[in-house]
């Protein structure tokens, strides 16, 4: 790596950087989950994704406590010690998140309980397990690419509302939904202000890209798999009834 390559981007210029290649793949990203949510089984396919998401948002904490304590280890390490007061800031807000989604899910299905003792799918371990990879192994900078796809780009306060419309479902089952396109917006200028706050070389904008991209690619993955499921489940459903 060559001395320019690994100056600090301009004051201001790291988040619009990691935006520039978020945003480049997310339409992809969009078009599994409209798949998800146009699917004419919604009442069920929203259980799914409750039980899904549970399992993604349970790790939220506990990944954040990690990273700050990587983040100690690499004390005096500029990059480290941004990262570390961020994430210091930011795990109190995502504080209890979980059984936000674990009370939506209740309040729709008898079977909650059974649902969210399940073993997440190998994509759901990818989503999370590589950032636990990444902050232990390469640089904690990693999670913020990470958290950038998941709260960089709140959902619109009127999907909630249209999905419990079209489920049939209570308006108040969709509470983690709702709450996160209203507090995600906050949290999304919180984070890239700290981004644009740390003196990013060339190399940390890599791992920022490569860890964002990772998690798109493991979403569309779960979003699929959240498609397919239902799509398989009618498919054997449609058998049973034909052989009858």
């Amino acid at each position: 790596m060559s001395g320019t390559a690994a100056l600090a981007a301009p004051p201001g210029s790291n988040a619009r950087i990691l935006k520039s290649k978020i945003e480049f793949a997310l339409p992809a990203l969009h078009t599994v989950i409209a798949r998800v949510w146009s699917a004419p089984d919604l009442d069920r396919r929203y259980v799914d994704y409750l039980q899904t998401m549970h399992q993604m948002i349970r790790a939220t904490v506990p990944l954040m406590a990690a990273g700050i304590a990587r983040c100690e280890q690499l004390a005096g390490d500029p990059v480290a010690d941004g990262v570390a007061a961020y994430l210091g800031k930011h795990i109190h807000e995502e504080n209890g998140h979980d059984d936000w989604v674990r009370q939506d899910l209740e309040l729709i299905c008898p079977e909650a309980g059974e649902l969210l003792a399940a073993m997440p799918s190998p994509a759901v371990a990818a989503a999370v397990g590589a950032q636990y990879y990444w902050l232990a192994h390469h640089h904690p900078v990693c999670l913020l690419g990470h958290i950038a796809v998941l709260e960089g780009y709140p959902g619109s306060p009127e999907l909630p509302k249209l999905l419990a419309k079209r489920s049939g479902h209570p308006d108040r089952a969709f509470r983690t939904m709702h709450v996160h396109a209203v507090l995600d917006q906050r949290h999304r200028d919180e984070l890239f202000d700290a981004i644009d706050a740390l003196p990013l070389s060339a190399r940390h904008h890599s791992m920022l890209g490569v860890s964002a991209m990772h998690t798109i690619g493991s979403l569309a993955t779960v979003f699929e798999e959240l498609a397919d499921r239902r799509v398989a489940a009618h498919r054997i459903r449609t058998m049973a009834t034909e052989g009858e």
